[in-house]
């Protein structure tokens, strides 16, 4: 022990002892790291999940997420969610759910804050353009594009490229795992991912379904009365009511999103710990070998999940105002694809350089995912000019 640390300094090691007597059988400590892509000394007083934490904090990727699309364009208004404050509020919900079931919180939350590193301008509509384009040459998809960001794309070492994260975090940003060419080594994938992976995937579909469809009230394309008969959000709003009486819309709105999200969490976590119990889980390999999740809503709650999802899909995310964006949008990527491909002489140097290892496509591919909306419209604009039809 140094001087430091007698006067109560906790230096890597001692939060590496306190995660092994402290965390789950099943969860992953950091001292079990399976390590990185290129080797790097440990760090003096952050853990190795911590450092992928702060790494991914850190990177341009996630500062770009301010000003890409969750549902709404970032002009639409200042109090719709953006890629970013989605990104907060499912880091927020990842966070209670693995501190609750004694998993290791830094590494959910790395995995959390990730996880839509790789989403394009103008979220799914961007995405779905991008795997058009590329249909023949490898696909596109936010996934995908995720790792390329963490592992390619960012520039943060003189010697190696990407953040260099950890085995696990890569592993957690595998949502739908891996089936197709990725230039570096791919973490370990078995039939499962950790447990920290799993809740942090559950804590996202939790976060998207309650705020967007906070989104979608605030906009007025949802009310109250249609979504009354909803399993959960009905019985809730006649709690809600039957408590506080005739409440303003907002608050009404918020108590609403706030009870659904408490309520999912809450069952999540019951159904969980009786899931990890009943399979005596005893370390986080365990967990990967097994042939379903382990993170789980029970299963009359996941039906009411799966009936929000799908009322979403059908009068929200299909609606007529937001296709009609969701077209514009697809034409603005569309458009800037195809340019870039014709002439690539308006690309960076940076950009053209990459051609040689990377493939023509998939340079413009990166490149074109990594805009925020406000950066491909001006694009759009310069090069295409006012009069191409593309008005948000």
């Amino acid at each position: 022990m140094t001087p430091v640390e007698s006067g109560g300094y906790r230096s890597r090691r001692t939060l590496e002892d306190n995660e092994s007597r402290q965390l789950a059988p099943s969860a992953s400590c950091s001292a079990q790291s399976r390590g990185r892509l290129y080797p790097e000394k440990e760090h003096e007083f952050r853990t190795a999940y911590q450092r992928d934490r702060d790494r991914v904090v850190h990177s341009r990727a996630f500062r770009r997420l301010q000003y890409k699309t969750q549902v709404f364009v970032h002009h639409e208004g200042d109090h719709y969610r953006n890629r970013l404050t989605h990104t907060l509020e499912g880091a927020q919900i990842t966070r209670t759910i693995a501190r609750v079931l004694g998993l290791n919180e830094d590494l959910a939350e790395a995995i959390a804050l990730a996880h839509d590193l790789g989403h394009t301008p103008f979220g799914h509509a961007g995405e779905r353009v991008l795997a058009e384009m590329l249909a023949s040459d490898g696909g596109f998809d936010h996934n995908r594009q995720c790792l390329r960001v963490v592992d390619l794309l960012e520039q943060r070492h003189i010697d190696y490229p990407g953040l260099n994260l950890s085995d696990e975090t890569r592993e957690g940003i595998l949502k739908h795992g891996c089936h197709w060419t990725h230039p570096v080594q791919l973490p370990e994938l078995l039939a499962q991912r950790s447990l920290e992976a799993q809740v942090a995937d559950a804590a996202d579909e939790i976060a998207y379904l309650n705020h967007d469809l906070d989104d979608a009230l605030r906009a007025e394309i949802l009310n109250f009365e249609m979504i009354e008969d909803l399993p959960l959000l009905g019985n809730l709003m006649r709690e809600i009511r039957g408590q506080h009486g005739a409440i303003p819309d907002p608050v009404f709105r918020s108590w609403i999103v706030r009870g659904m999200i408490d309520g999912l969490v809450t069952d999540l976590i019951a159904t969980s710990c009786a899931r990890i119990e009943a399979a005596g889980l005893d370390s986080s390999e365990a967990v990967r070998r097994q042939a379903t999740r382990t993170i789980a809503l029970s299963a009359e709650v996941d039906r009411a999940r799966r009936e929000l999802k799908s009322f979403l899909f059908d009068r929200f995310y299909n609606h007529s105002t937001v296709l009609s964006r969701t077209r514009r949008a697809e034409s603005v990527v569309g458009d800037l694809f195809r340019v870039f491909c014709e002439d690539p002489a308006r690309l960076p140097e940076g950009v053209r350089e990459r051609f040689s290892g990377e493939g023509e496509a998939r340079a413009i591919a990166d490149y074109v995912a990594g805009m925020t909306d406000r950066f491909a419209l001006a694009e759009h604009r310069k090069i295409l000019g006012s009069d191409a039809g593309i008005d948000f």
